[in-house]
């Protein structure tokens, strides 16, 4: 058997393992699925109040609260998939964490597996599941936003597109390199915890940035992560900027929703462009690659 049909086994193997343990795929959905109930209960309500006192000091009134709705349901499902497409990836990605801690790694070294290959699996078949998780969130949001008020045009929905892909491999690069430290189910557990509940915030998405103090933004300006969620802000937002400036919003309005919901950013006091967001993120996944790249050379030295 060639290497490459012994690595689309290993994926086709990781990816039934992970869709196998129920649990593990509930806890994988756990992240979107709390993010919209507390979007129904709580979070819509308090996004519209906000949108209302940016439209009010600019003396601007909707026509329609389609938009505005669609508006607010937008910023949402931006915060969801670029927040779930680490958390899940760190979840789903226990498959690795669980060969180990149960010595099926050593079983499968021992076969005419080589380590480059065996790690290339866990890292393709992890980006897979992850993949389809976040699409299928993505697809139930764009029927939220259908159903409340659909403004996105059809290059915003492709741009939208790849952004989910580059994020989704954002994420899984950040899930392979910290956990292959990881040898324990509780190491794995402690791990998931810690960023499914920190991530969101240091990122921006829970809590936009504007509402930070101007040094905790700086700060925050260098982590990778704030800029994946600026470039789904940027394209889930534009369209629904342009629909109320088309039905008189001034463009200063405009701009400031843009600013207080995180659609432009800054970093001491200058507007990141979005060729440098992608360029960030970009250059984050190289060097994450890398660093994974480098972790299996070493341990296919000490083999």
């Amino acid at each position: 058997m060639t290497e490459a049909k012994k690595f689309f086994a290993l994926v086709r193997r990781n990816m039934k393992c992970y869709f196998k343990d129920k649990i593990l795929f509930f806890v994988s959905l756990l992240t979107p699925l709390i993010l919209l109930v507390l979007f129904a209960t709580f979070l819509r309500a308090v996004y519209l109040d906000s949108f209302e006192g940016i439209f009010a000091l600019f003396s601007f009134r909707p026509a329609s609260q389609r938009p505005v709705e669609g508006l607010a349901g937008a910023w949402l499902l931006s915060s969801i998939l670029a927040v779930c497409s680490v958390t899940v990836a760190v979840c789903s990605n226990a498959v690795m964490v669980s060969d180990r801690a149960e010595g099926t790694v050593r079983d499968l070294t021992v076969s005419p597996v080589g380590r480059v290959t065996l790690s290339l699996s866990y890292f393709a078949a992890n980006y897979a599941v992850t993949l389809a998780v976040m699409l299928v969130v993505l697809a139930l949001g764009f029927v939220y936003l259908a159903a409340v008020g659909w403004y996105l045009t059809v290059k915003s929905v492709f741009l939208i597109l790849g952004d989910v892909f580059l994020n989704v491999l954002f994420g899984s690069l950040i899930a392979g390199v910290l956990e292959s430290f990881i040898s324990s189910q509780g190491g794995m557990s402690a791990v998931s915890t810690l960023v499914s509940s920190l991530y969101g915030f240091i990122s921006g998405a829970y809590m936009p940035l504007s509402q930070f103090a101007e040094p905790v933004r700086n700060a925050l300006g260098f982590l990778p992560g704030t800029y994946s969620v600026g470039i789904l802000r940027t394209h889930f937002m534009g369209d629904y900027i342009a629909a109320l400036t088309e039905s008189g919003m001034s463009a200063e309005a405009g701009k400031a929703l843009m600013d207080s919901f995180d659609g432009n950013l800054y970093a001491f006091g200058t507007q990141i462009p979005l060729w440098a967001m992608y360029l960030i993120v970009a250059g984050t996944c190289l060097l994450l690659l890398g660093a994974y790249a480098a972790i299996v050379a070493l341990r296919r030295r000490k083999r």
